[in-house]
């Protein structure tokens, strides 16, 4: 589907540049969101928010992870001089303990996802803002997002990146 739908941007490319040769000259340029999901100020600003509201909760998950992993071990070792009765209760607590685990982890997943998709749509907006702002000054009449190919020339990530950081301060 990704090849179909960059096969298409391509043949829209191409009908653009045509048409744009005939009357003027295009200016094209390309972006790396990549680039400025992770190096921009606004999207470490938001991994640092992200990562201050959420460690305290990370501890938590690797603390009653490794509480499980330490019930496993001394179940294991203390196993063979248990009744049959302290095993079934042992293995019944370790499996309760296990699935409020993994249930304290998938909300926890669940949670940082939502936060995480929130914050990279702010960085988003203001990216487009920045976008548009560069297209404006430097007379762009496209810009694009993916490429196949593109000569490094007409990629204006860092300056999207430098305008971003500009209004991060």
């Amino acid at each position: 589907m990704k090849t179909l739908n960059t096969f298409w941007a391509s043949a829209l490319l191409c009908v653009v540049m045509t048409s744009g040769v005939q009357a003027q000259e295009s200016r094209i340029a390309f972006i790396n969101s990549q680039r400025i999901t992770s190096e921009s100020g606004p999207a470490k600003a938001a991994t640092a928010k992200l990562e201050a509201e959420f460690s305290k909760r990370q501890k938590e998950l690797t603390d009653l992870q490794g509480s499980l992993k330490t019930f496993s071990e001394k179940f294991e070792r203390d196993a063979p001089t248990m009744t049959e009765s302290q095993r079934v209760a042992k293995q019944k607590e370790f499996v309760e303990q296990n699935r409020d685990f993994q249930r304290k982890k998938r909300e926890f997943d669940e949670d940082l996802n939502g936060r995480r998709n929130e914050e990279l749509q702010q960085v988003y907006e203001k990216a487009t803002k920045a976008i548009k702002q560069l297209s404006e000054t430097e007379k762009y009449d496209l810009v694009v997002q993916e490429a196949v190919y593109f000569n490094p020339k007409i990629d204006i990530t860092d300056k999207v990146i430098k305008i971003l950081n500009a209004g991060a301060k």
